[in-house]
């Protein structure tokens, strides 16, 4: 047979293949089998396959899927598409990076409709499932009326013939007490939850164990199905409700005990996206467990015993001190307040009930001021319903006074719990202040959530510039840095995704006044309708000059001016929203000019592009400068 493969004779760029419109009104599953073969053993700079999804109104391709591990055979990927009204294409990419001895083959691309987990086994790749090797005893296939196929059974299920196919392991080859043979089906990249259905057939002398579990990715086994002892001598409907909201493999083990166990048979996997058993529970949604607390407490609450321990704050506009994490302008959480603060006083904030038996990952943002000590001013523990256990997960160590700093904790409970946010001024001397804002919960472990693909049209600066490049017009230029400004009295102490990581900023002292740096994007895919621009900029100190941004259409000479601020904003990272369109290709230019001082450290981050209007409007703060409100605090 043919297959396709990236030309290795252009250094370092990439080879682009598209597929045609494409339409799947229904859950539909890609199958893609490739290759990527090397004759080094590591290199810095490895070869990548890359699949995007390319939807119809949306600026930018969503990766789908990546891989750079060498091979010395050809590998399946299974892909779950959601289903979608809209028009899309598939588009492959091969990065040949530094390696010249590398190759990307793709033998076949598949799309059928169903799940990926669905198999009836009759074609050879048999739909990415594998075999957990095992010298002795693993899964064959069997059926196809070949003459020495091993074929147990006179008939498979799908076909109910003769040459038909389906999977099965035999006990003949057991050399051990208690050998295992696990089946082990492709990772779901999609949250699915509803009814796995197979059948199975199983001849037992002594004792077989078939077991159906679900492994996440930290390793985690749950069992979810298991043989009754009663025999099957013909093929038997197993159902079992699934739910897999973080990806997860499905793994179909079976233990023998002795050579003479005999042997189990499976065949027609197929999954309905409705539970099985009456199942009308609304499935969990981890959106209800977290709070930006702009309008309210949300499902937060405290214990009035306590006293009011938290209180929702903002800060009256001012330079000097700095707001909330959300937008720079909004609401916090504020504990220890001067109301509240006496020696050993404790303030505790609840969060809403989670069901038990599901990986979690929290995320919030905190700050701390005025502390002599921070270990242990912040705690979050786990309070399980039946109000015995309180297990502490984490507590502030160490970390930078007054700066937005994320922290993220994975937790699986088997009963229903909930998070508690715990505030403790120790003594009368020590007593500073601890804010909280923007507490999120999602599925799965963060670990699990930091190898999720990057939402398209997000940049954070962690790894690199992501779309934006430098514009050599003039001598000023944006720098990607992590931690405080050179200067003092300028620039943010930290960046605004977690704190501790990078963001891009001018640096004054290397500039003149007036002079100019440009961020420029690479050229957008133009769609019809609005579009929202969301980032947040830095402007603090008192020569701060200009932030502007501008749309440069492709074929244009002029660039539209589509936001603008002057002169020292505020010491916390602001929010800016713009809304714009274009239906040509376009780029988004960020001009950042150097101000009257070397007090003119100006930076971004965190830059979202979305498809759609702006769901919010942005606040405009007018400041005099003027200290005189220094610590007003509205509550």
């Amino acid at each position: 047979g043919h297959y396709i493969s990236v030309d290795t004779s252009y250094e370092g760029e990439k080879a682009v293949l598209s597929s045609p419109d494409l339409y799947s009104e229904e859950w539909s599953c890609v199958r893609l089998i490739y290759q990527i073969a090397t004759t080094s053993d590591t290199s810095p700079d490895p070869a990548r396959l890359n699949l995007y999804l390319r939807q119809e109104g949306e600026s930018f391709d969503r990766l789908l899927w990546s891989a750079k591990e060498p091979s010395d055979s050809w590998l399946i990927a299974s892909l779950d598409l959601m289903n979608s009204t809209k028009k899309y294409k598939l588009v492959l990419e091969g990065e040949m990076g530094q390696d010249r001895s590398t190759s990307i083959a793709v033998f076949e691309i598949k799309i059928t409709s169903g799940y990926c987990i669905e198999c009836d086994f009759e074609e050879n790749h048999l739909c990415g499932y594998v075999n957990r090797w095992n010298p002795n005893v693993n899964w064959f296939v069997g059926g196809g009326n070949i003459r020495n196929s091993q074929s147990i059974l006179p008939k498979d299920h799908t076909l109910n013939s003769a040459l038909g196919h389906y999977m099965y392991v035999d006990s003949v080859y057991v050399k051990h007490f208690q050998e295992v043979a696990q089946l082990i089906s492709p990772k779901t990249v999609a949250p699915i939850s509803g009814c796995l259905s197979f059948y199975y057939r199983l001849k037992q002398e002594s004792s077989i164990v078939f077991t159906v579990y679900l492994r996440d990715m930290s390793g985690f086994y749950e069992e979810i199905w298991k043989t009754d002892s009663a025999l099957n001598a013909d093929w038997a409907l197993a159902e079992v409700d699934f739910n897999a909201p973080y990806p997860m493999e499905v793994i179909f083990e079976v233990a023998f005990n002795s050579a003479k166990g005999g042997y189990v048979a499976l065949d027609d996997i197929s999954f309905s996206p409705v539970y099985c058993s009456n199942q009308t529970g609304t499935p969990f949604n981890p959106a209800n467990a977290g709070c930006n607390f702009e309008e309210d407490l949300c499902n937060f609450y405290q214990d009035h015993k306590d006293g009011p321990g938290w209180s929702r704050v903002k800060v009256k506009r001012n330079v000097y001190r700095a707001g909330d994490h959300t937008t720079g302008f909004g609401y916090y959480l504020l504990a220890n307040t001067k109301f509240t603060s006496q020696p050993g006083y404790i303030g505790r904030l609840y969060g809403p009930t989670l069901p038990g038996n599901l990986q979690f990952c929290l995320r919030f943002y905190y700050a701390l001021y005025g502390f002599f000590k921070m270990s242990g001013t912040l705690a979050v523990y786990i309070f399980e319903e039946n109000h015995v256990v309180q297990e502490k997960i984490w507590s502030v160590l160490d970390s930078p006074k007054g700066v937005w700093t994320q922290a993220e904790i994975s937790f699986k409970k088997p009963m229903p719990s909930k998070v508690v946010f715990v505030s403790w001024c120790k003594s009368f001397w020590d007593c500073g202040l601890v804010a909280l804002d923007d507490v999120s919960l999602s599925l799965g472990s963060c670990q699990a959530a930091d190898l999720l693909l990057p939402s398209p049209g997000e940049c954070t600066f962690e790894k690199d510039e992501c779309v934006f490049t430098q514009k050599k017009r003039s001598r000023g230029s944006w720098h990607r840095k992590r931690g405080p400004t050179p200067t003092s009295y300028t620039g943010p102490k930290g960046d605004h995704t977690t704190g501790v990581g990078y963001y891009m900023y001018i640096e004054a002292s290397h500039m003149v006044y007036g002079q100019r740096a440009y961020l420029v994007s690479r050229s957008l895919r133009g769609i019809s309708g609005k579009q929202c621009l969301t980032f947040f900029y830095h402007m603090y100190g008192a020569g701060t000059g200009l932030l502007s941004v501008y749309l440069k259409k492709e074929g244009d000479e002029e660039e539209i001016p589509l936001w603008r601020r002057t002169g020292e904003q505020s010491i916390s990272w602001l929010r800016g929203l713009i809304e714009y369109e274009s239906d040509t290709n376009y780029q988004i230019i960020f001009e950042a000019i150097r101000g009257v001082s070397i007090r003119s450290d100006t930076a971004i981050d965190d830059i979202l592009f979305q498809a759609g209007p702006c769901l919010e409007v942005e606040e405009i703060q007018f400041s005099s400068g003027y200290p005189d409100s220094l610590n007003e605090i509205e509550y």
